[in-house]
């Protein structure tokens, strides 16, 4: 390609009589002032339109004017030249073709630039002159970064990886004084992972200190005599949440990641002061294994397809009820799950936000500041929400601010800790939500349990006490006769308690006409009534007692989900 001679654009524009003389002069002094080309001068000072002076630039210069805006880019190819001298030089690639490129100009007349992309290149360049700020546009939209995030993504994420507190390295550290703390901290969360344990208690007493493991829902405790150890522990645990050491008075909340047993736990950390010192709770998440989905939670087919056919519908109130460490959170990330999708516009707001879920907007509630619940619900509501969960009705307003969202076309799920769905209902009318408000929202309650299962490792036959045999006959009527009873006589798979995971239980109440009425007129008793004889409503009892039949859990098992006083 010959050397293109430098052109003197204002002399041009002169000479052909689109600007003057003394336009000229105008917009030469106009330059020296701001340091702009002349060619934006001109276009500044209201002496030549863009598209006129693009048009003579093309013909004097011989080189197409493209629209950019309108010209179908392959992104592919534009992003073959770095974003660093696309927008340097104000320029794209549009074309690269064996021999040649298009290159795509703002200025065609810079012959440094021009001459400094050809060696960059290795090709003949072919120009076409286009709008500045077109092609502005055009570099903003091929160069998303999407390569650069994904790779500073990846980066970040092995940073994070490596923030973890590894206990080797932590016990090879030069703090000699606190290995035998960290030794025991690894000891015990070792132990924890390799049993399921779903939550570490550390509490110190008066002459010795406890470590308790909640293990299928049930804790199994560990006595330790070196109660002085306990403040180390603290200390330690409260440095790795990035809490004050030096405040012991006040209750505090943190939690950190670690790595154990090739699993990543995120651990949730609770203290509380207490007689002989601070005790301490842990929450261990396992987010190695993922989320279940909601037809791997083991709720009946039945059950799960009524269920299903409610979490579609586009408004509405569905609650999740059951106590502390039910299962609660399980099925409503499980039922969030479900309708995650890319359309779906989901808001939640829980304390505390247990796992992170992808595509879904997760608030985490702060009390301390004034983030209640019932504040972060009234944002929410103005984020434009399809779906909406509230982590827990904890008072009144919280409670109505959801269920009139649920009447103004969103879909709401929440929970509440009660014994049963029966009882659910009656709960939020004590709390004096008003029956005719609940009753235009609500739509369905599930109610949950998780029972432990009999190792099927040490499953075997047992006769039932006269006691339980007089509960199912006179209680549940149920003929024991016609159940063959088993339980697990304990052996080292289920560190001999006889049971090895858990399993929900379930029951569903659907409002129908009479429910709804009995909500409408405040009606309690008249509710529980109808309730209980709504169609397809079996009570979680009962379900329990087909696992039972089974010989998935035991008898004992659904007495202690009860409450019976057997």
């Amino acid at each position: 390609m010959e050397p293109r001679k430098k052109i003197r654009i204002g002399d041009l524009l002169v000479q052909n009589r689109i600007i003057t003389h003394e336009q000229l002069m105008s917009a030469l002094a106009e330059q020296k002032k701001s340091g702009r080309k002349l060619g934006k001068a001109l276009i500044d000072l209201n002496f030549i339109s863009e598209t006129d002076l693009l048009n003579f630039l093309s013909r004097q210069l011989q080189i197409p004017f493209i629209d950019i805006a309108q010209y179908q880019r392959d992104d592919k190819i534009a992003n073959e030249l770095p974003e660093s001298l696309a927008r340097r030089f104000r320029v794209m690639l549009l074309e690269n073709n064996e021999h040649d490129v298009l290159l795509a100009m703002a200025d065609p007349t810079d012959l440094m630039g021009l001459d400094e992309l050809t060696r960059i290149l290795k090709k003949r360049v072919r120009q076409a002159i286009v709008r500045e700020n077109d092609l502005l546009q055009a570099i903003d939209q091929t160069y998303r970064r999407t390569e650069e995030i994904s790779n500073l993504a990846g980066q970040l994420d092995e940073e994070l990886a490596e923030n973890d507190f590894d206990f080797n390295t932590l016990i090879t550290s030069d703090e000699v004084a606190e290995a035998p703390v960290v030794k025991l901290l690894q000891s015990i969360f070792e132990d924890a992972a390799q049993v399921n344990a779903s939550d570490i208690h550390i509490e110190p007493d008066e002459k010795v200190l406890r470590i308790r493991q909640r293990v299928d829902g049930v804790l199994n405790e560990h006595i330790l005599n070196e109660v002085k150890i306990a403040s180390a522990l603290v200390v330690r645990l409260k440095l790795m949440s990035g809490l004050n050491i030096s405040e012991k008075r006040l209750p505090q909340d943190g939690r950190f990641s670690i790595r154990v047993k090739g699993k990543s736990l995120d651990i949730r950390l609770s203290t509380l002061p207490v007689t002989h010192g601070e005790s301490i709770v842990m929450r261990l998440l396992d987010h190695s294994q993922g989320l279940l989905n909601l037809d791997k939670l083991g709720i009946p087919e039945g059950l799960l397809t009524r269920f299903k056919s409610y979490i579609k519908n586009p408004h509405g109130l569905i609650l999740v009820t059951g106590p502390t460490g039910s299962g609660k959170t399980t099925t409503l990330y499980a039922a969030l799950t479900e309708v995650n999708k890319p359309e779906t516009k989901i808001i939640t707001a829980e304390d505390p936000v247990e796992y992170s879920l992808p595509r879904i907007n997760q608030s985490q509630v702060n009390e301390k500041i004034g983030l209640t619940f019932a504040n972060v619900l009234r944002s929410a509501l103005r984020q434009d929400p399809d779906v909406i969960l509230v982590g827990e009705m904890r008072d009144t307003e919280t409670a109505e601010i959801a269920i009139r969202a649920s009447i103004t076309g969103h879909l709401v799920f929440s929970t509440l800790h009660t014994n049963g769905a029966v009882e659910t209902a009656t709960r939020l009318l004590d709390m004096g939500v008003e029956g005719y408000i609940l009753a235009s929202a609500l739509q369905v309650i599930i109610a949950q349990r998780l029972v432990r299962r009999i190792c099927e490792h040490c499953n075997t036959g047992k006769e039932i006490e006269d006691a339980h045999r007089t509960w199912l006959e006179n209680t549940m009527n149920c003929d024991s006769k016609t159940i063959q009873f088993k339980h697990g006589t304990g052996c080292n798979h289920c560190s001999q308690t006889g049971y090895r995971g858990r399993i929900g239980v379930y029951e569903l109440l659907e409002m129908r006409h009479e429910t709804l009425d009995a909500l409408r007129r405040n009606d309690s008793a008249a509710f529980t009534q109808a309730a209980k004889s709504t169609p397809g409503f079996v009570p979680f009892t009962e379900c329990a007692l087909k696992f039972v039949r089974q010989g998935i859990t035991s008898l004992d098992e659904v007495i202690r989900i009860t409450g019976s006083g057997v």
